[in-house]
């Protein structure tokens, strides 16, 4: 008999009975903050409490967007700050005076119009933040990237490459070029669950040469496969 297997429901607010990590998308109510599958935040005190707490300065009419790939882990801790928390740079001043009272509303540009645009704010799939990270605002984070903590990312980060300090600064690729690219083509997260399933044990396997061997053979399969039902 073929063993039946129960995978997390990744609709599901906890994943676990310890309910320190929470599945944010479903908590999630921005229209501007998109998360995928399994990402998760942890956290003892609130987990839920992830877009109220963590994503800070975030005003959907400023046009920012923040998009978490799946299978993220989030320490606590960890901010993101959208393009709003930004300050006029264009001008003598900083100060915000359009925003503190109606006669200098009246007498200044609007806010929002004069601050500096980063764009959206990115990260791949598989990425791990440790404790107490900020990310500033348009930083695009790779797939497979990991993030120490504590560290304050300004710039990009590319992926499976390992990043720390303030500003964070590049410390290692975690693997070799050959394996970075195997897995950016394999993309185990937008596997099926039974797919998964089957090779989460390669996953978590420290053989990284044994990795490399069956993430080929499965993408050689995959490749034969599609070619056929092409025909």
């Amino acid at each position: 008999m073929k063993k039946q297997f129960k995978y997390p429901d990744p609709d599901q607010i906890f994943p676990n009975e310890f309910k320190t990590s929470c599945f944010i998308k479903n908590v999630i109510k921005a229209p501007n903050i998109i998360v995928g599958d399994y990402t998760y935040y942890d956290d003892e005190k609130d987990p839920t409490g992830f877009e109220r707490n963590n994503v800070l300065f975030n005003y959907p009419i400023f046009g920012d967007k923040l998009i978490i790939g799946k299978f993220c882990q989030i320490a606590s801790g960890t901010q993101f700050i959208m393009g709003a928390a930004n300050h006029r740079l264009c001008s003598a001043t900083t100060y915000p005076f359009n925003i503190m009272s109606e006669t200098w509303a009246e007498i200044t540009p609007a806010h929002l119009s004069q601050l500096p645009h980063k764009g959206d704010t990115v990260i791949g799939n598989d990425v791990w933040f440790g404790r107490n990270c900020v990310v500033m605002p348009g930083v695009k984070i790779g797939d497979g990237a990991i993030v120490a903590a504590e560290s304050v990312v300004t710039k990009d980060v590319a992926p499976y490459s390992v990043v720390g300090g303030n500003p964070a600064r590049f410390i290692k690729k975690r693997f070799d070029d050959e394996l970075i690219e195997l897995l950016l083509e394999f993309k185990w997260w937008d596997l099926s669950p039974e797919e998964l399933a089957n090779v989460m044990p390669l996953l978590c396997d420290g053989d990284l040469e044994k990795v490399k061997k069956e993430i080929k053979a499965f993408l050689a399969e995959n490749k034969s496969s599609m070619r056929g039902e092409s025909k």
